[in-house]
């Protein structure tokens, strides 16, 4: 089995965390209080908190797109990454990037997308055919 990793950061509301990571992500609700909520984010343990989001700015070069930094990510098997992308524009969010292959052909061929949760967190979810070429060259 591979580690886990977890990551905790700061929502302005529980409520619309529980509706955008549970209803729309399709993450399992964990644990909680009145001022934090786990979820099992495909796999990994993510404790969104009650307070001020972390500030971001668009200085990630990705293509010919400028994405925010710092952001949070996972990466999925394509057939899952697809899914969740039908997903999100079936539910309207709006996309940073919207759902693009990269490197199309190339080592490391990825697709990818990025948008906020409603406290404005920047998530990147990527899709990759075959996890051995994650790290490529």
């Amino acid at each position: 089995m591979r580690s886990l990793f977890h990551l905790a950061y700061h929502v302005t509301d529980l409520e619309d965390a529980r509706q955008f990571y549970g209803s729309i992500l399709g993450c399992e609700e964990g644990r909680s209080t009145s001022t934090w909520v786990d979820f099992d984010f495909f796999g990994h343990q993510i404790s969104l908190h009650l307070g001020k989001p972390f500030e971001t700015t668009n200085t990630g070069k990705v293509g010919d797109h400028m994405v925010p930094m710092p952001h949070l990510g996972v990466i999925l098997p394509l057939e899952q990454w697809k899914i969740l992308a039908e997903r999100l524009r079936e539910k309207k969010v709006a996309f940073v990037m919207p759902p693009v292959v990269r490197f199309e052909g190339e080592p490391g061929e990825q697709w990818t997308m990025f948008f906020r949760d409603p406290s404005g967190n920047p998530i990147e979810i990527k899709g990759f055919a075959d996890f051995a070429s994650v790290y490529a060259k």
